[in-house]
């Protein structure tokens, strides 16, 4: 058996101090996030969407960043999923991004909300056809008897001559309260910075690590 609490990675590609960081923490995870694609990470725009349900059960997976405006990120889903029926119930969630190419975290806490239909329906018709038609398709996180239903539901679709993008598929919109940048430092002696809004301002502290 593996013995995995042998394995060890020492972080020593960067810093971060309360300096360097931009006043407004959308601008510094913007300044992030043009780094992790220009340094071509795995995968620069998924995270992980931690929501929580009606039994007090946490529950994550890894969703797409669609788009950052000046009051937080978007992303796209089925309203009827797993996590769409944790976000009507509790619209409180956490998103984590992680780029261990460059030793670095972004750990986000804030109020979700649906966006408004023209922003959904923007971005599914800017979508390709055939991702169309997978979202038309699925009833995400219901339960189906089999691939082959499904295939045959896909190529149902696939012969109309209009998609139409589902009344229950479009944007959500993650309105933060706390941000932690997390910068990977030698000896596990990390360097954290957080922002916290109070009365509509960041206030900008540094964590222990």
């Amino acid at each position: 058996m593996m013995q995995i609490h042998h394995i060890r990675e020492n972080y020593t590609k960067s810093s971060l101090s309360e300096t360097e960081v931009n006043q407004n923490p959308i601008t510094q995870f913007n300044k992030w996030l043009e780094e992790a694609l220009a340094s071509q990470v795995l995968e620069p725009t998924a995270f992980t969407l931690c929501t929580t349900g009606k039994d007090l059960s946490p529950s994550g997976r890894i969703v797409l960043l669609k788009y950052v405006e000046a009051d937080g990120f978007v992303f796209f889903t089925n309203y009827n999923s797993h996590k769409g029926q944790d976000i009507s119930y509790n619209p409180n969630v956490g998103m984590v991004f992680f780029w261990p190419e460059l030793q670095r975290q972004v750990n986000i806490q804030g109020v979700i909300e649906k966006t408004p239909s023209s922003v959904s329906d923007e971005y599914f018709y800017s979508r390709p056809i055939e991702s169309q038609i997978g979202a038309v398709a699925s009833n995400q996180s219901a339960v189906i008897n089999s691939r082959e239903e499904l295939e045959q539901k896909i190529k149902v679709i696939s012969e109309s001559l209009k998609i139409e993008r589902p009344a229950n598929w479009g944007g959500y919109k993650i309105i933060p309260s706390r941000i932690e940048f997390w910068q990977g430092r030698a000896n596990r002696v990390h360097d954290r910075i957080v922002f916290s809004k109070e009365n509509h301002s960041w206030n900008i502290n540094r964590l222990s690590p």
